[in-house]
């Protein structure tokens, strides 16, 4: 139902760039476009490509959920033109993420992150979150030796932002986990320090990219 609707959203909205329907930059974010089957993920670049005119060398990105998805899967997004990704992390600690209910080991990103180099995509990005429920200074310090050993093009790491009124999965964490302002800071300082040493540039909103 949601597919169907998104097509119908599409087909609006290319009506109104029907005189201009070039487009240079698409993006698939959120992290659930791997949810999808792959006939669903052909089907709804197909949709895209009979309202829109992508430019051939456009920059198309996408984001992955590396629990959902795999070697093949990269395969199918490279064929529809995709050529950056941004890979979901948030923190490698397994305390962390038992604590926010997303369990992920580094090995299958690792694994989802070389399908991706394998299929050609020109740019890696990994997202990371601080200020998550039981993250130490000690335990993200590790997470970010397992992200600087990946070689990423680009990394985020966001501020979390606890509003369990809003986000209905926010519900499960106990607020009394979050790390106080003051550890949150030094988590911000940490990574800043580690990826700059790393030879990455703070280019701000959060985001650290490689000089080229």
């Amino acid at each position: 139902n949601y597919l169907h609707y998104l097509e119908r959203e599409i087909a609006v909205q290319g009506e109104l760039f029907r005189s201009e329907p070039d487009v240079v930059q698409l993006h698939w974010g959120g992290g659930t476009p791997t949810y999808l089957k792959h006939d669903e993920l052909r089907q709804l670049m197909a949709t895209i490509r009979s309202h829109f005119r992508l430019a051939a060398e456009g920059e198309y990105s996408v984001e992955i959920d590396p629990r959902t998805a795999d070697g093949e899967t990269m395969a199918v997004l490279a064929d529809l033109g995709f050529n950056r990704a941004s890979f979901g992390v948030q923190d490698f600690d397994s305390v962390v993420q038992k604590a926010v209910n997303r369990v992920q080991t580094r090995e299958e990103t690792v694994r989802v992150i070389r399908a991706a180099r394998h299929e050609g995509f020109k740019s890696i990005n990994i997202d990371l979150i601080y200020g998550l429920p039981h993250q130490t200074v000690v335990g993200f310090n590790s997470t970010l030796d397992s992200v600087i050993a990946m070689d990423p093009d680009r990394v985020s790491i966001y501020s979390y932002a606890h509003l369990p009124s809003r986000f209905k999965a926010q519900r499960r964490i106990n607020e009394a986990n979050l790390p106080d302002v003051g550890t949150k800071l030094q988590l911000l300082g940490l990574a800043i320090k580690r990826m700059t040493d790393a030879g990455y540039i703070y280019i701000g909103m959060d985001h650290f990219a490689k000089l080229d």
